[in-house]
């Protein structure tokens, strides 16, 4: 093997360094971990068994188990039992824990046992990055992403999903039960193979019939006539066209340095009541007195917007285009002009709509305005194909016009909202892997998604500051 590189004898000795220290550089990012964990007090946390029990087996203290689990997390390794191998072979694990080798049930039990804690501490990196001053625009935008949970499509069950599975049983058993009858008309021992097979197969039918209809109760019985057979918690969700049984995970990002301030799992399949939650842990995250929210069309609510005035949260989210009245070339709503001091509306024709009744709908007190003029005027036919135009207003639709106007003087509100808070989104996607989350439960998958959260937000914080300022300002 002349002309390559060669390796060494495998029989040759060689003299490693002396300790472990020798193998970790001053600018590795392991160092972060270490520093930070044991700056974090567990107990006030919520970590259990920060104090050893008097009799029986010594334990593990917290603090080793949870710099195993984040550095775990920044390296994309999720699963215990590949945590158990990491720490049996990886450098920088012994480095960081003592050459402890916790096998994976101590493992994974530590992260199912301490849900308060890992969110807690997710909580205190988020005030360190405000301590850091990284929060200064007081911006952030809230978006929901889906991701998939230990739970395939064909585990969970909807109306609609047990409707087909049920018809198709049907079906085969009809099926089958015609094909029996044919083989009984025949005589031969092919025709009595044929029978046993078929009898055996509408036996086996029979049985799904029964698990359907039992599932079927159950289904029923849940409040949103949904169930998950593996994950009972994960829900049947709509994502970019496809389904997926999944989560739906609202985050809370920093439009500046792109850090995430807040977040939440849910299993609903909307975001139109996250938004003034998100953006009141936000706050509370950042702890700035006028805080600016952005989201998409889909966290439009006319409650959520009020809640989030009434918090002295300025939202800024657009309102989605529900009539079909300007595709069709007619006048839209915002082509009808409101005239405060009157309490009345201006239509393009300039007529008068005043005030004719209120109603409440969906629980919100809704006024309505027409004219008496529509029929004899000139734009009716651009205007609307009744007898007359209604225009309706929310009580508070004051702050909905704001809100517009807002908008319409910043257009970039939107650019800015794709370029901040999907990042994050995409970057955690690539870490998990395609089967996103390993746990199940919606109390487990919320402590695996704060780890994750808490590993974006180290790398994204090392990347901004560097790693021995970042490790300076921990200890400071």
């Amino acid at each position: 093997m002349k002309r390559f590189i060669e390796g060494e004898d495998r029989n040759q000795s060689t003299l490693f360094p002396e300790c472990l220290e020798d193998y970790i550089a001053e600018d590795n990012p392991v160092r972060v971990i270490d520093v930070f964990v044991d700056e974090l007090d567990l107990g006030q946390l919520g970590f259990g068994r920060v104090e050893p029990k008097i009799t029986g087996r010594p334990a593990y203290h917290p603090s080793m188990l949870l710099k195993l689990y984040i550095y775990a997390y920044l390296n994309r390794v999720q699963s215990s039992r590949r945590i158990e191998r990491e720490a049996q072979r990886n450098v920088e694990l012994m480095w960081l824990t003592g050459r402890l080798m916790p096998d994976h049930k101590t493992i994974s039990d530590f992260r199912k046992d301490n849900k308060k804690g890992v969110r807690g501490m997710c909580r205190e990196f988020v005030v360190l990055c405000r301590r850091l001053n990284l929060f200064t625009q007081a911006m952030v935008v809230i978006d929901g992403s889906k991701f998939k949970a230990v739970n395939k499509r064909d585990r969970n069950f909807t109306r609609a999903k047990m409707k087909r599975s049920l018809a198709q049983v049907e079906a085969s058993l009809d099926r089958y039960f015609e094909q029996l009858e044919q083989a009984d008309r025949e005589e031969s021992s092919i025709a009595d193979v044929k029978t046993v097979n078929l009898k055996d197969k509408i036996a086996t039918l029979k049985q799904e019939m029964a698990r359907l209809n039992a599932l079927e109760v159950q289904m029923q019985e849940a409040p949103d006539q949904q169930v998950s057979l593996t994950d009972p918690d994960a829900r049947s969700m709509k994502s970019r066209g496809n389904g997926i049984v999944g989560y739906n995970v609202q985050t809370a990002v920093d439009a500046e340095h792109h850090l995430i301030v807040a977040h939440e799992v849910t299993n609903k399949g909307d975001d139109r009541s996250q938004l003034s939650s998100m953006a009141k842990q936000a706050r509370e995250a950042m702890d700035a007195e006028d805080l600016t929210v952005i989201a998409d069309a889909g966290y439009f609510k006319n409650k959520e917007l009020l809640s989030c005035h009434k918090a002295g949260i300025t939202a800024n989210v657009p309102k989605p285009e529900t009539s079909d009245k300007r595709a069709r070339g007619m006048f839209g709503k915002r082509d009808f002009r409101y005239v405060p001091d009157k309490d009345e509306y201006r239509c393009p024709a300039d007529e008068r709509l005043i005030w004719r009744m209120t109603s409440e709908k969906n629980e919100l007190v809704i006024h309505s305005y027409w004219s008496s003029n529509c029929q004899t005027c000139a734009l009716k036919s651009q205007c609307t194909t009744g007898k007359e135009r209604r225009v309706t207003r929310w009580e508070h639709e004051a702050i909905l016009e704001a809100m517009q106007d807002r908008l319409d003087r910043d257009p970039e509100n939107m650019r800015v909202r794709r370029e901040t808070v999907e990042h994050p989104f995409g970057t955690i996607k690539s870490w998990m892997g395609s089967t996103h989350f390993q746990m199940r439960t919606l109390k487990h998958v919320s402590t695996e998604m704060s780890l994750h959260v808490l590993a974006y937000n180290l790398k994204r914080a090392m990347s901004i500051l560097g790693i021995k300022p970042l490790i300076q300002a921990i200890q400071a």
